[in-house]
């Protein structure tokens, strides 16, 4: 599997001397985001106003405390949803946040993007606090770069903004410095495509490249009939290899409440990254609200298999 932030360079964390929040108690996060670099994994998530914060581990289980990566300047045009989804890519030499906001030059939910030289930042912004659609409500960007190595952004086209509430997934390229889209967005597919839902919700899009050469998305959407515990983890991909597509969809999710004994929440929102030692790993938050326990980060090892990806039920760490 080919995913993004693979092989990135680390930095010195020796300065962090205590790990004291740990995996299996349940670590606070929404929309968990995990970059893997040198020996180190730093978890991306919101500070809410204040901005955006990692936390560093060296195992997957013991965590530092969190560090303020991106703090909110006073004239940031952000006024409510701090910071929906961070996610953190090492591209060219640097690192780039992708995260989102409800932005009140624009009166919409927009993406912004961040630059910095290290994981821990300081970051910056450096596109005017909106790379995405100005007149869409957008969330959940992320990178990916294709084999002629042009970026492109993929995002979430709101269901807040649709006439009739079902969501889409877009992609649009960006500039070679993630400053500005240079071509016209692209509707990928509708949240109710798929036989296992029927609701308007895209979140949460992450781009991997099987061995067999098929793309592959992993998103989030509801499941229908229930109130609760909806939250789910389906499979998408390119008949095309192209983020363009045309894209289809795996008729069953690989992740919702009670699909195998040991989901005993529902979940979403996942991305892909590979251990130290070469394991491939899914995170993703659950539940997906707080009427069980609070939202929490939640890791599984991956598989790959017939060109679509499976979590391992009895590998959750």
């Amino acid at each position: 599997m080919k995913i993004s932030n693979m092989n990135v360079p680390g930095i010195d964390t020796s300065f962090i001397k205590e790990f004291p929040n740990r995996l299996s108690d349940k670590l606070y996060c929404r929309d968990p985001f995990i970059l893997p670099a040198g020996g180190d994994y730093f978890l991306y998530r919101s500070a809410h106003e204040r901005g955006i914060e990692a936390l560093v581990s060296r195992d997957l289980e013991n965590w530092s405390d969190p560090l303020l990566v991106y703090e909110k300047p006073a004239d940031h045009p952000g006024v409510k949803d701090f910071f929906w989804a961070p996610e953190c890519h090492y591209y060219m030499g640097k690192f780039y946040i992708f995260t989102s906001t409800f932005n009140k030059m624009i009166n919409h939910r927009s993406i912004s993007v961040y630059r910095a030289d290290s994981p821990l930042g300081p970051f910056e912004d450096i596109a005017g606090y909106c790379v995405s659609p100005s007149g869409w409500d957008c969330i959940d960007g992320t990178l990916y770069v294709d084999p002629e190595g042009q970026p492109w952004l993929v995002f979430v086209h709101e269901w807040t903004c649709m006439p009739d509430g079902v969501g889409a997934m877009a992609a649009a390229k960006l500039s070679p410095d993630l400053t500005h889209l240079i071509s016209e967005p692209v509707q990928l597919f509708l949240a109710n495509e798929p036989d296992w839902t029927d609701r308007g919700v895209t979140d949460g899009p992450f781009i991997g490249i099987t061995d067999s050469g098929r793309m592959i998305m992993t998103w989030s959407n509801f499941m229908p009939g229930y109130e609760k515990n909806a939250y789910a983890v389906g499979v998408s991909y390119s008949e095309t290899g192209l983020i363009t597509g045309q894209w289809k969809h795996q008729s069953r999710e690989i992740y919702s409440y009670k699909m195998n004994p040991e989901f005993i929440y529902d979940g979403g929102h996942s991305m892909m990254f590979y251990g130290h030692d070469g394991t491939l790993y899914m995170t993703f938050h659950t539940p997906n609200a707080t009427h069980e326990t609070y939202e929490h980060v939640s890791i599984f090892k991956v598989r790959e298999s017939g060109g679509t990806v499976e979590l391992i039920p009895h590998e959750m760490i």
